[in-house]
């Protein structure tokens, strides 16, 4: 009787095809040479390791079992026993010292291969929590150092490590990435990804996107030195409420956009924007330093301001609760002096945020009892009331290449990299990290920021392929029409199966549904006739 050998085969055939046509492990091969065995090279070592994390992410063990179950000998030609945790840690040494010039050349080569429009790129920064001791003096220092700092998950427990992303507006791929140190502000991080992305996009002109954290004066100095134009929201406490409580809504312009989160709602019920224009100036920290003047953006979002309101209403609610509370408690045995009362409503105010709008006194009757009388100033609140919904963006970019509605609608785009963020921590499991030496820390994070990028590669080629706005069905149980997204392209692809037969058989790929043939037809990957080696 002739035994069946059934293989898990997933996406490893299209993480292949994506893999070649970047020429990853040629990259690699070529900036860390002296890693070619008998066996493997560093560059195959670390593709194997981008398919193990689109396939099966989890912490970086027991790879070489992973190996053994899937079909990554028939894929990869890649024997599953060399996939020892000696063989990984000895390519991530190998690749430390090369990460920003593999990651400049790997996403070099996806804009030029995939025909990728780079012309505005979105950056930003997030953080990963890691967990060890990773003791300062145990670090090597010419890599990103393991510290303390502010984590996104607020795992202040934790030190951390942290990556930057520049997601291209077109399909949201992330076409450079550089791991920055735990304790590194994010402010001083943009010069250099600026100066990275320039390398990368050649003399093709590009639109820098960011948060808050590129508005400062050497930033912005450094993009007007370069000619690189950029739009960033200014941080709150460079616009004062003054600013905000003159302008007149009246007069803004209403913004023909509408959020993708709003399109199926009536037009009385979605967000609007309205936008004016001004100028936003920064002084150096020097005097001899030249003032900079940049066109700034203020914009009125509805949305915004109905969401500040809920805020304010929810924090007056609070705060009335237990003032109300205090005042009959005044006198009584746990507030018998007018300090702990003033002490109680110093807490309170300060908690609840209500210290701009809280008037307040303590009164003593003939006995000497205490008594709160409080309540909130109403000019105060309506003060309040008249700024919500307001912000302001910098446009370093001239007036006739992108009027102030169109710098609001390039900057919504900055969701993109929040997105690769998600996928980054959720469907490839960045984090927690589990690492030995800082520098394999850095390594493994760049590693699966070149499987973010097959990932999206992925995901931006079934949409092309379907059309613009085009939906498919099959994806979810109820049969939904919904834009296919990465996450649930390699769930569906993850099903399949390669059975190996005998040696005289054709290994048969195995489809048990319409929706994976149709996915892989929008791929251009041909797995019925199979090209890998029989077993």
């Amino acid at each position: 009787m002739t035994s069946v050998v059934e293989k898990r085969l997933g996406a490893l055939p299209v993480a292949a095809e994506f893999l070649r046509r970047l020429d990853v492990a040629g990259v690699v091969d070529g900036l860390c040479p002296g890693g070619a065995s008998a066996h493997l090279t560093h560059g195959q070592v670390i593709e194997a390791m981008v398919a193990n994390r689109l396939t099966s992410p989890a912490p970086l063990v027991r790879v070489g079992d992973w190996a053994r179950t899937w079909a990554v000998e028939e894929v990869f030609g890649i024997e599953p026993a060399l996939l020892n945790d000696d063989r990984l840690a000895r390519a991530l040494d190998a690749v430390a010292p090369h990460l920003e010039k593999i990651a400049g050349t790997v996403g070099a080569r996806a804009i030029a291969e995939f025909g990728i429009d780079v012309s505005r790129l979105h950056w930003d920064v997030t953080s990963m929590s890691v967990h060890g001791a990773y003791p300062v003096g145990d670090q090597d220092e010419q890599y990103p150092v393991i510290g303390y700092g502010h984590p996104k998950d607020r795992r202040v427990d934790l030190k951390q490590v942290q990556a930057g992303l520049a997601v291209s507006a077109d399909g949201g791929i992330p076409v450079h990435a550089r791991v920055f140190g735990g304790g590194t502000a994010e402010v001083s991080q943009v010069v250099g990804a600026m100066r990275d992305l320039s390398a990368m996009a050649g003399e093709q002109e590009f639109l820098m996107v960011a948060d808050s954290k590129l508005v400062s004066y050497a930033n912005v100095a450094a993009l007007l030195a370069a000619e690189v134009e950029f739009i960033a929201p200014v941080p709150a406490a460079q616009v004062k409420d003054e600013v905000y409580a003159a302008l007149d809504l009246e007069q803004a312009r209403v913004v023909d956009w509408v959020p993708e989160r709003d399109a199926g709602r009536p037009p009385g019920e979605r967000e609007v924007y309205r936008v004016l224009e001004d100028v936003h100036t920064l002084t150096g920290p020097r005097k001899r330093d030249p003032v900079l003047t940049v066109r700034r953006i203020l914009v009125h979002s509805t949305g915004n301001a109905k969401g500040q309101q809920a805020a304010r209403a929810k924090r007056l609610a609070k705060a009335q609760e237990e003032l109300d509370k205090l005042a009959g408690a005044a006198g009584g045995r746990h507030y018998r002096t007018r300090e702990k009362i003033a002490a109680r409503v110093g807490v309170i105010a300060a908690r609840r945020r209500v210290v701009s709008c809280l008037r307040w006194h303590i009164t003593e009757d003939e006995t000497g009892a205490p008594s709160l009388q409080w309540r909130f100033d109403q000019e105060v609140l309506d003060a309040e009331a008249a700024i919500d919904g307001w912000y302001a963006l910098l446009a370093g970019m001239p007036a006739d290449k992108a009027d102030p509605a169109q710098v609001l609608v390039q900057y919504k785009g900055q969701g993109a990299v929040e997105r690769r963020y998600a996928d980054f921590k959720g469907p490839l499991a960045v984090a927690p990290v589990f690492v030995q030496h800082n520098h394999r820390v850095a390594a493994l994070i760049q590693v699966i920021c070149l499987a973010l990028l097959v990932f999206c590669l992925i995901e931006r080629q079934v949409r092309r392929a379907l059309g613009p706005e085009q939906t498919m069905v099959g994806l979810y149980p109820d049969n939904r029409r919904v834009r296919p997204t990465g996450r649930m392209i390699l769930y569906h692809l993850g099903e399949l199966t390669l059975r190996i037969g005998t040696i005289t058989d054709r290994p048969i790929v195995q489809i048990n549904r319409g929706v994976q043939l149709h996915l892989l037809e929008l791929l251009g990957t041909e797995v019925t006739q199979t090209r890998w080696p029989q077993t």
